[in-house]
């Protein structure tokens, strides 16, 4: 039964995030999409019975799209907004949380009092280490650390030349170059360096992108960007939240995931009055003419539907591929049933393949069962009449599905491959080799040559670029547009809960109607060790 929605909510107004009225508009689902606002938000007090309606507590879906890191990879996925925050706020000058803080006074390194100093850094250490301009980040760290900003700046400058797709020491030289000046803006990013090393280069491509487009025209005189990067190691994640809460001169934070420390450490920064961009604390309401308006939110007790949401329309995606193209699909799916994600994504396709006239053949948890054999493992799906193998794996499991796909590649016939975006990384290509030849992938977000981010992007980080990198962007200059219309951070929290417009970097926002695919062929444009690269599917 169809239902119409005006923008504006007739019941309980203060509990919805829509993005604002527009012309009645007629909806067959549950939530409208013009504005977000769910069905129950058009149902006036007096036409609620007992039995009517839905619960009055119940937390919405937003027509929505959020920055994600960790989880199910980092990424556009689809967010649940309610009631926005009413937690206390604080200052650039002055902090208030539940516990006594050592707070670091302007102009000291945030890694100075923090517990978690060698996981932070503003350009005093280097995090990404190893790379072929090692000898010059080291180098540029050194002067960092005696604040001798111009030789700071040279010896990162000479950096980014001898490797220009390091986003690390773009960072680095455009922090020299606002603390130089004084008084900087600052944000922290905070990344999975050491559990995912290629993952957090793409985040940080999208962060110093946008950093370097600010620090050339800055719209607050005199103030340039500076990214402190943080290193999201495993065990540490509420110390880091103390460690930013506690230096008054981050004024936003970027990132973090959907796992319970992730929530923990949003509600740290929700204590605080710090902003922080994340899949738990963030959504992006589509209007009528395709604009992003991104909200903070609360934390949220539901957020596993948020991933829900999004990995509902990946199983739709990849099911209607797969009937398409191997008529119908018979797949096999491979996960880790250690991870949320995996999971999920799993339990989805389970439901969206038969509705698309394909079938599960099998369900095959990689991590059951002791020492997993990747090749008995594909023969018996191939016995069981798969022509598909879809791998619904977590980024800690690409190792495994490469294992899956070399094993596939001496299979007769071969079945076909498809995986979700954890797969999208150098890892899958270069040690892929022709084992993963026509794998493909659902993402949200891919490079196309026609696309003006896409081509800027790959001019600047000589190479083609990720959906994290996009989405990066995208985040990175919200959260930028929060700290200069009122620099503190109660400024900040109080911009993002009002709503910040986006441009965004990809074509289309709004992937309730199709996930966007990519299909892994032969060509030049693909990491250094590999002959392939991701292209998309039209």
């Amino acid at each position: 039964m169809s239902w119409s929605c005006d923008g504006v909510p007739k019941y309980n107004p203060d509990q919805y995030n829509g993005s604002g009225p527009h012309p009645p508009y007629d909806n067959d689902g549950s939530i409208c999409m013009m504005c977000g606002l769910p069905q129950e938000a058009m149902v006036p007090d007096r036409n609620r019975g007992s039995g009517n309606g839905l619960p009055i507590k119940q937390i919405l879906m937003g027509v929505a799209a959020v920055l994600v890191v960790g989880g199910g990879g980092f990424g556009l996925y689809k967010a649940f907004s309610g009631k926005p925050p009413e937690s206390s706020v604080t200052t650039g000058d002055t902090t208030s949380t539940s516990t006594t803080a050592t707070a670091v006074s302007p102009g000291e390194f945030l890694s100075s009092k923090a517990v978690s100093a060698p996981l932070i850094s503003q350009g005093e250490k280097i995090l990404l280490a190893g790379g072929k301009a090692d000898a010059e980040k080291q180098a540029g760290a050194a002067a960092f650390v005696g604040k001798n900003w111009d030789e700071a700046i040279a010896k990162y400058e000479a950096a980014t030349k001898t490797d220009p797709n390091d986003p690390e020491t773009k960072i680095y030289l455009n922090n020299a170059a606002a603390q130089k000046t004084g008084n900087p803006l600052t944000i922290a990013v905070v990344v999975p360096i050491g559990a995912s090393a290629d993952a957090a280069k793409e985040v940080l491509r999208g962060a110093a992108l946008y950093q370097d487009q600010f620090n050339k025209s800055p719209t607050v005189p005199g103030r340039l960007l500076e990214i402190v990067i943080v290193n999201d190691e495993v065990g540490k994640t509420v110390s880091i939240a103390q460690d930013l809460v506690n230096s008054p001169n981050v004024l936003g934070v970027l990132g973090h995931g959907i796992d319970s420390s992730s929530q923990d450490a949003i509600k740290t920064y929700e204590t605080a009055g710090l902003a922080a961009i994340s899949p738990v604390s963030s959504s992006v309401s589509i209007d009528s003419s395709n604009k992003a308006t991104l909200k903070l939110t609360k934390v949220l007790e539901k957020t596993d539907e948020m991933l829900k949401a999004y990995l509902q329309k990946v199983g739709e995606t990849v099911a209607n591929y797969a009937n398409k193209n191997h008529s119908p699909g018979a797949i096999a799916i491979f996960y880790n049933s250690d991870s949320v994600y995996s999971k999920q994504l799993k339990e989805l396709l389970v439901v969206e393949v038969p509705k698309a006239s394909g079938k599960i053949v099998q369900e095959v948890d990689i991590k059951a069962g002791g020492t997993f054999d990747a090749k008995s493992a594909v023969a018996d799906a191939s016995k069981a009449g798969a022509n598909v193998v879809f791998m619904a794996v977590s980024k800690d499991q690409v190792e495994q599905a490469i294992a899956i796909a070399i094993a596939n590649k001496d299979t007769s016939p071969p079945l076909a491959l498809m995986g979700g975006s954890e797969l999208y990384n150098p890892t899958t290509l270069v040690k892929g080799e022709d084992a993963i030849k026509d794998l493909v992938l659902a993402v949200p977000w891919r490079w196309e040559k026609d696309d003006p981010f896409s081509k800027e992007a790959s001019e600047i980080w000589k190479g083609r670029v990720s959906w994290r990198t996009a989405t990066a962007f995208d985040a990175t200059q919200a959260l930028t547009a929060a700290i200069t219309s009122n620099p503190t951070r109660e400024g900040t929290v109080k911009f993002l809960t009002a709503g910040t417009l986006i441009s965004g970097t990809a074509k289309e926002f709004d992937l309730l109607k199709e996930i966007p695919l990519v299909k892994a062929i032969e060509g030049k444009d693909g990491p250094p060790g590999s002959k392939y690269q991701f292209d998309a599917i039209q």
